[in-house]
């Protein structure tokens, strides 16, 4: 038969199902599976079929298939688009209701139909409110067309009495010959009648469910004395459980000899995976049980595992900066590969989620087919997507100048330094690397609003707030990589002065390629702002970007700049978001001359030399006379007695 899941069917999303077994107690039907729950009646024929269902359909990608014998329930994980989605769902509904017998099956999950339930849930580019036209989609299409009970819940629930799936499961398949005579259960979809073969199917719309059992050697009773506590629903409304957004329940594993907390994490940024692990462990100490390891069913979110790694790093002093470690690490505390091989390649949805745009992301290309794109006749990828990469790779430089000085021995005495220093480098990385999508995201979405049709008074002005919010999202992107780099600059300076004398030269890079990614951000901020109408929106990036200077003045502006910084309407210099001290370029309309510090446009430093022809300034419609632009090569100050 088919059951929960911990995921649900929409893009990037999974869905969940029951097996079927044949039966050696009682006849079967020829077209179905009848299933009492017993490992050896077990029949993989009716998962199969399931599975070669959702696979069949265009469009469906199946993630994964979780069979548990002793809850007699499959959890089948696929993704796509909606529309596709849907109808790989009533596929498998379909075939479920030729090879599944309700009236024969057994086993320890609480359920109430062949297809128990089945939730849509969003997870890349689909909002929750698109899950619940999927979820009432696939349920008026199943009742009519398998004449069959459909209830709605989580966010596509049409009373509040029907928002969590324990309270429509209440008293079970058994209980539902009576419960659809009642007024307060009458179906959302489909009859009110008892249907023996198949029971009543759950269909809805809710966020990342995690479904995760922690494995103990103790008794079914002892395991639910435990998922009593911690579950938020408790013993009663009198006695509520410590855990929000927790379900639970205790039962025994006949094929492991070994009972289990059983859980459903409903929001794991409520109450994360670990919580509920150390919890079980602390209430398992109470009673004298040993807790041997854990299991996950299904899929997981990659940022569950990743926030047990940061909660395990900080319980035990540990430095980890590499996701694969990071997982390897919480898979070893949790015991997930106690009863199974746990792959990350195939457990982490992440990692198993097909792009669903129509083109390849810019960052997962190579370099060379990035470089071609660059320089291809398109607007997009441009200078906004290169600012960001050269940032990217500005943050990955300074973080190896870091772990080229962390844990070597003539450098042991700076292993607590280097441990504060290099995080914040190697989180940038990402982030920065993030944004080359990002922006060309942000373009593209403007380059769509200028297609929009203008014929009308209505049209005109959905074209104009749509321009008006693509040149919004022009800015946010490019500011975030200036404020991203400028929280990055005491802490290159501390790394500049203590470091691995030998990564001197890969720091100053890291500098350079920094700071033209501040450049190009900058201009870029610029080039859209001045076309935004909103002025409190163009007011609050003015001060998100002055507050972004390395020495405040009166009112906010930066002191010691020079005289020949200029602003362009309320944005301050570009020097604000560079790194001081550096050499300054001082770009005029006849010539660039390189040399000098900060506050002086030449002399000293690292010498002067003169280019001709003129350089133009940028073709900004309002360029200042002189423009002192700090992108010469900083002094990174590597003391000779650096060790």
């Amino acid at each position: 038969m088919l059951g929960t899941s911990s995921l649900g069917p929409c893009l990037g999303g999974g869905w969940g199902g029951r097996k079927g077994m044949p039966t050696s107690e009682a006849p079967v039907p020829s077209s179905k599976w009848g299933n009492r729950g017993t490992v050896s009646d077990f029949h993989p024929q009716v998962i199969d079929a399931i599975s070669r269902a959702v696979v069949q359909t265009p469009g469906c990608v199946l993630l994964d298939v979780d069979a548990g014998p002793s809850t007699n329930r499959t959890v089948y994980t696929f993704v796509g688009q909606p529309k596709d989605v849907v109808e790989g769902a009533l596929n498998a509904a379909r075939a479920a209701f030729r090879l599944i017998d309700m009236s024969q099956h057994k086993g320890e999950h609480p359920r109430m139909g062949a297809l128990d339930v089945c939730p849509f849930i969003p997870v890349r580019g689909v909002t929750m409110d698109e899950c619940v036209l999927c979820a009432q989609a696939f349920g008026q299409r199943l009742a009519e067309e398998l004449g069959v009970p459909v209830y709605l819940y989580g966010e596509a629930a049409q009373t509040a009495s029907r928002r969590t799936l324990p309270a429509i499961r209440a008293g079970e398949y058994e209980a539902l010959p009576e419960k659809l005579k009642q007024a307060e259960w009458v179906p959302d979809f489909g009859p009110s009648s008892f249907v023996p073969s198949w029971g009543a199917t759950v269909t809805g719309a809710r966020k990342f469910l995690i479904a995760f059992n922690i494995n103990l050697l103790s008794t079914k009773e002892q395991a639910h004395r435990i998922a009593l506590n911690l579950r938020e629903q408790g013993r009663g409304k009198d006695k509520p459980g410590r855990l929000k957004k927790v379900q639970g329940i205790g039962w025994y594993l006949d094929e492991k000899n070994l009972a289990q907390v059983s859980t459903n994490l409903l929001d794991f940024e409520v109450t994360a995976l670990h919580t509920v692990y150390e919890e079980t462990c602390r209430e398992a100490q109470e009673l004298s049980l040993p807790v041997v390891g854990s299991q996950l069913v299904g899929l997981v979110p990659l940022k569950a595992l990743l926030d047990a790694a940061a909660f395990y790093c900080k319980k035990e002093n540990l430095f980890i900066l590499e996701e694969e470690h990071r997982i390897r690490l919480v898979v070893n505390r949790l015991g997930l590969d106690s009863l199974s091989p746990f792959n990350p390649k195939e457990r982490i949805i992440e990692y198993l989620v097909p792009n669903s745009g129509p083109e390849q992301s810019l960052v997962s290309k190579s370099l060379c087919a990035f470089v071609r794109e660059v320089g291809a006749r398109s607007a997009a990828p441009g200078g906004g997507s290169v600012a960001a990469a050269s940032a990217a790779m500005g943050a990955a430089l300074a973080s190896m100048a870091g772990l080229m000085t962390y844990g070597r021995r003539q450098f042991e005495h700076l292993d607590a330094t280097m441990r504060r220093l290099i995080p914040p480098f190697h989180a940038a990385s990402a982030e920065l690397t993030a944004l080359v999508d990002a922006d060309a995201r942000a373009f593209q979405a403007y380059l769509e609003a200028t297609k929009l049709p203008k014929d009308t008074p209505e049209d005109r002005d959905r074209r104009a707030a749509a321009l008006q919010e693509g040149l919004r999202q022009a800015v946010a992107v490019p500011l975030a990589l200036a404020e991203k780099v400028a929280s990055l600059w005491p802490a290159l300076q501390e790394l500049a002065q203590c470091g691995n004398l030998a990564c001197r030269s890969d720091l100053q890079v890291a500098a350079k390629a920094l700071e033209t990614g501040v450049f190009g951000a900058y201009f870029n901020v610029l080039i859209n702002l001045k076309d935004v109408t909103d002025s409190a929106f163009k007011e609050q990036v003015s001060g998100r970007a002055w507050g972004l200077g390395p020495v405040a003045g009166p009112g906010g502006r930066p002191q010691g700049c020079g005289s020949k910084m200029q602003a362009w309407g309320k944005c301050p210099p570009v020097e604000m978001f560079l790194w001081p001290p550096v050499v300054a370029v001082v770009l005029s309309g006849v010539s660039v001359v390189a040399g000098g510090q900060a506050s002086s446009a030449g002399g000293g430093g690292w010498g002067a030399a003169r280019w001709e022809p003129p350089c133009p300034l940028w073709g900004h419609p309002e360029p200042p006379s002189t423009l002192t632009c700090l992108v010469g090569p900083p002094r990174l100050g590597f003391p000779r007695s650096a060790p």
